[in-house]
């Protein structure tokens, strides 16, 4: 009797978790207004270093859509995107630098970063100087799209001192 009824309560459990997950999912619509309240422009500063070609186009996906979604909430978006670290060799055109894996999506990274960089909201793209030299990859060569600073840091210090929200997705 103790194993039918251990088996009636883990079916009972997991139709409520269900239903609650139902419910969570289903009965109500995302709502970013309590957080944007009286908002009128939204500064970000994003911090990017993936270094995995697909994981980088779907990091730049979501920046793109929370840009797009903050327009359509009534607030202007001011984005950075600040590129560092290994993402470094994914932002430049020396095949050589690019795994052999990465090489076609980061063919379609550049394709985003020149559509993204004509957008509303996208005030620029930068890549770290002191990233390309750790990484072994020429500034000549980083899209064109995107503005060389010195040091990533010092620029990504500079835009918290303006305003612009640190974000490391």
């Amino acid at each position: 009797m103790k194993n039918s009824s251990t088996g009636l309560s883990r079916l009972l459990l997991t139709i409520v978790i269900a239903m609650s997950m139902l419910g969570a999912t289903g009965a109500r619509a995302a709502d970013d207004s309590a957080a944007l309240s009286g908002l009128k422009d939204g500064k970000i500063a994003f911090d990017i270093k993936e270094g995995n070609g697909k994981l980088l186009m779907a990091r730049l996906d979501i920046i793109d859509e929370t840009r797009q979604s903050l327009i359509k909430q009534g607030v202007t978006p001011h984005f950075i995107l600040a590129f560092r670290g290994p993402a470094t060799k994914l932002v430049q055109t020396d095949q050589e630098k690019i795994k052999p894996e990465d090489r076609e999506m980061a063919a379609k990274i550049a394709a985003r970063i020149k559509e993204m960089s004509k957008a509303p909201g996208v005030d620029g793209f930068e890549q770290c100087a002191v990233a390309s030299r750790q990484q072994e990859t020429k500034t000549d060569l980083v899209l064109p799209e995107i503005r060389v600073v010195g040091n990533g840091f010092i620029s990504l210090m500079a835009y918290q001192a303006k305003g612009y929200a640190y974000i490391a997705p």
